[in-house]
């Protein structure tokens, strides 16, 4: 999974399940981005039960992993571990990246959230972080209280010795994604601008061949 993990971060966009009970439909809307080209997928459930996103998560890992792509669970370093998915996605407290270290080991994956603090963000890289996010950098419906993150944060980044992956978050999309690449090289977090559309594997193929026309 380690060895995967830079070359799936390269495809440049990381796609976050939303929040629902109805497993058919996700199930079918990650086929869909799957069909599309997405490989690094992060499953975020704030509403189900623990059954809910067990079933779930376990669903996901097998299609997911058998497309070659990467599942990073949010929040729950327990469930990752029971799912076997490649990792965790954390927030900010530093003992979570501790105890998320001590649960899945060291060939897993874990990511921080970092909102607009390099700092941080550095502390993180040398406690072992595989890559950090930073974000929202726009009005996000998925999370509308999130503290407003400037694009200045990217081009600041782009001169601290941050070298481990960067993810931008906060209501991305194919309209102000071009905003935040000119700033710096990150993989773009998404989430309705990719599951808030009818035809999810069309949005796929959008974002992927966005990432390529913009990386080359």
């Amino acid at each position: 999974m380690r060895s995967n993990f830079t070359k799936v971060f390269q495809t440049g966009i990381y796609a976050i399940t939303p929040d629902t009970d109805n497993l058919r439909l996700l199930i079918s809307q990650v086929e869909e981005a799957i069909e599309g080209g997405v490989r690094l997928f992060q499953y975020r459930n704030k509403i189900s039960s623990s059954d809910q996103k067990l079933r779930a998560a376990k669903r996901l890992k097998e299609i997911i992993h058998s497309s070659g792509g990467l599942l990073i669970i949010n929040d729950d370093p327990s469930l990752a571990a029971m799912v076997d998915a490649c990792g965790v996605h954390i927030g900010k407290h530093d003992q979570a990246l501790d105890r998320a270290r001590h649960i899945l080991g060291p060939k897993k994956i874990i990511g921080v959230s970092c909102y607009d603090d390099i700092s941080l963000a550095l502390r993180m890289q040398d406690e072992g972080a595989d890559y950090v996010a930073f974000g929202a950098f726009f009005p996000s419906s998925s999370k509308s209280s999130a503290t407003p993150v400037t694009l200045d944060v990217l081009r600041k980044v782009g001169a601290s010795r941050l070298t481990i992956p960067v993810v931008a978050i906060g209501g991305i999309n194919l309209n102000n994604a071009h905003d935040l690449l000119k700033c710096g090289p990150c993989t773009i977090a998404i989430i309705d601008s990719l599951f808030g559309v009818p035809d999810v594997e069309s949005r796929a193929r959008e974002w992927m061949n966005f990432y390529v026309r913009f990386e080359s």
